[in-house]
């Protein structure tokens, strides 16, 4: 099974942005935490040569602390070339349901799917302060006919599920919940700020009681971390007896702001595994290719195994390149 996609990290940053991000008015701070309130003109990002067209993202930034976030050189256009800043400044997006009203009734992603978190955690801790998720679910519940996803790790979600049952009633809908581990201790080391496994399952359950359609992310799978099969195993079963609709599985990519912060982490955390992965993300990309072919091969006979099946028309491959995007200001 092949990868699906490989965009980079070099889309330009937006003009204007580092200005409007040093300019910005301080809402909040607790927790070593700063919430700043972020003008913007538009919600609604284009994104060609993915399996979407459009991206909402909430606000700037995430809490959750994820080491291998793929997303930190967002911030980098914002002026911020520290790694901690990526999870330490949130920036919430000022009038963010107005935005897209605006922009829905101009028609702007009215074609094409919309997915919703690809950058930043919709639901992060920042959600239950300033709930611009719940504020950009209840203008979509008004529309019909769109084509919707969103993405977490947080059983926050579950907070929603009436403006998500509303959206589903005359929108197409999915809800990705990202699950990388079942190892609770394990989860809070690689995700810091994010619900246990445990509530995440408890959110997946939720959601598909309350007739929400759900997918399960098991990605990004990290090398010779999370990729033990009796782990791979536990999470794809129990996605299929909770009645998920799909597992999207796959491997570590490691681009040049992530980097920065997960190797050191490696270093600090999984010492002894430094040297496996200078070797698997070094220059010489093959030793990467043949650990990859050999997970697919594995999470691809699970899958079948729990009757994921791939060729379902309304499921892509069920290997999914972890989404390395070109972010809206």
């Amino acid at each position: 099974m092949n990868a699906l996609f490989n965009i980079t990290d070099t889309a330009p940053p937006v003009k204007g942005l580092p200005r409007a991000a040093a300019e910005a008015e301080t809402l909040d701070a607790r927790n070593d935490v700063v919430y700043k309130l972020l003008p913007v003109k538009s919600l609604l990002n284009a994104c060609a040569g993915m399996p979407f067209e459009w991206t909402i993202n909430p606000y700037r930034g995430c809490e959750i602390g994820c080491p291998y976030c793929f997303a930190r050189y967002t911030h980098e256009y914002m002026g911020f070339e520290a790694w901690l800043d990526f999870e330490r400044k949130i920036f919430v997006k000022e009038s963010a349901a107005e935005v897209l009203a605006r922009e829905l009734a101009k028609k702007k992603g009215r074609k094409g799917h919309i997915a919703i978190g690809t950058a930043t955690d919709p639901y992060q801790p920042a959600e239950r302060r300033f709930g611009i998720t719940r504020s950009l679910l209840v203008v979509l519940a008004r529309h019909s006919g769109l084509s919707l996803s969103i993405t977490t790790k947080s059983d926050l979600v579950l907070r929603d599920v009436d403006l998500l049952q509303a959206a589903g009633e005359r929108n197409r809908l999915r809800v990705n919940v990202t699950i990388t581990t079942p190892d609770a201790r394990l989860a809070r080391l690689l995700e810091p700020r994010a619900p246990t496994p445990q509530k995440r399952f408890a959110a997946v359950a939720g959601l598909t009681k309350a007739g929400i359609g759900v997918n399960v992310f098991l990605a990004p799978v990290l090398p010779f971390i999370t990729d033990k099969r009796e782990d791979l195993e536990t999470i794809i079963a129990r996605a299929q007896a909770l009645g998920v609709r799909r597992v999207v599985v796959d491997c570590l990519r490691l681009r040049s702001s992530a980097r920065k912060r997960y190797l050191p982490f490696i270093a600090e955390q999984f010492p002894h595994l430094l040297a496996d992965y200078r070797r698997l993300y070094g220059a010489d990309e093959e030793p990467l290719r043949d650990y990859q072919r050999h997970l697919w091969a594995m999470c691809g006979e699970l899958l079948d195994r729990y009757g994921f099946n791939a060729d379902d028309e309304e499921s892509p491959p069920h290997v999914l390149e972890q989404l390395e995007l070109a972010l809206e200001g």
